[in-house]
């Protein structure tokens, strides 16, 4: 009989596999999606996120699937809010790894068991879809998404530390209850960037996320997204989270090598464009053209500043967390149990 140790066979099967659908406007799909989760799932959350079709009494009155759960927001929170909802639940009720699936029908039940056999194995914490895998599969992709979410994985890689991973607003998603257990869920984003704000959130705690090679699939209906804007919001809230994860990662909890590089790179680099600028500027009004020296003196911190940025950014990347963080947790409701007994 195989020992219960993480990752064995008898770990996995011990295991409670829990599905969050946030829904709202998803009554045309919801049941459909419902019934393509497969037994291995033993509870199915379905978190009704005010929605104006009733999708929660929808899916009560037309769903007998026993695993269901439905639980109601009282007011739109958004999908965020809508899938925490459905962690704080899940974790309460003792699942062992959530999934998140949409109501939309746009992700396959049948693709469950992927998500999930890598933290099974203990070899992630998260894992979440990516649509650009397959290089056939990506015509199938609106041009202006195929644009949005490549500009979008790019500043998600800057600002959430996981330089390896893609397709940042991908909802398809797994993760060890542990691990959502120690998330902060009240200063999560709630809406649209909520995905995104959840791998800086996971970044923090040194978390594994690993991508799982999904289709695309679209449907008829049309995307609430407008690229154009949501590009905008997000590049103020992907600089805030740049700014945080370094600060957390490189001068709160270590200093290395890497962060005298970020300090002295940034310096070189902002006294060489100061510089300059204001030599640019006094040789315009003056109408004689900047000496060599003068020349020398601003281009060199330049390249100096790069190099060393380059230098940190190189060890950013191969600082990518490795090792699941879950297995290394302490059981918080088991605390929490004991606390309260304790009383």
């Amino acid at each position: 009989m195989d020992s219960i140790v993480p990752g064995s066979l008898a770990y996995q099967q011990s295991l409670k596999i829990s599905v969050v659908i946030p829904s709202f406007r998803v009554t045309a799909h919801v049941l459909t999606v419902i019934e393509g989760i497969g037994p291995e799932v033993s509870r199915i959350y379905v978190v009704d996120d005010y929605c104006p079709d009733g999708s929660g009494i929808f899916v009560e009155q037309n769903c007998i699937d026993e695993r269901l759960v439905v639980l109601r927001n009282k007011r739109n929170l958004g999908v965020g809010g809508a899938v925490l909802a459905g962690y704080k639940a899940a974790i309460a009720d003792g699942a062992d790894v959530i999934v998140k699936i949409d109501g939309d029908g746009q992700m396959d039940p049948s693709l469950l068991p992927r998500f999930i056999a890598p933290i099974l194995k203990g070899e992630a914490d998260y894992t979440k879809g990516n649509r650009f895998y397959d290089l056939a599969q990506i015509g199938n992709m609106p041009p202006m998404r195929l644009f949005g979410n490549a500009v979008l994985s790019f500043m998600t890689k800057l600002s959430s530390g996981y330089w390896s991973v893609f397709d940042p607003t991908n909802g398809y998603t797994a993760i060890h209850a542990k691990t959502a257990a120690y998330l902060p869920m009240d200063k999560i984003d709630n809406r649209y960037f909520f995905e995104t704000d959840m791998l800086f959130r996971l970044n923090t705690l040194r978390a594994v996320v690993v991508d799982i090679p999904m289709n695309a699939a679209y449907g008829d209906e049309k995307s609430n997204l407008r690229i154009s804007k949501i590009l905008v919001e997000f590049l103020g809230k992907h600089i805030r989270n740049f700014a945080k994860r370094i600060f957390y990662n490189y001068f709160l909890r270590d200093m290395t090598l890497a962060s005298i590089e970020l300090l002295v790179g940034t310096a070189l680099l902002n006294f060489g464009l100061i510089y300059g600028a204001v030599s640019w500027f006094n040789a315009e009004a003056s109408g004689m053209p900047a000496p060599l020296g003068v020349i020398m003196l601003a281009a060199l911190p330049i390249l100096l500043g790069i190099q060393f940025i380059l230098a940190f950014l190189g060890f950013d990347i191969a600082t990518v967390p490795k090792r699941p963080i879950h297995n290394d947790l302490p059981d918080i409701l088991g605390k929490h149990e004991d606390t309260k007994h304790e009383k």
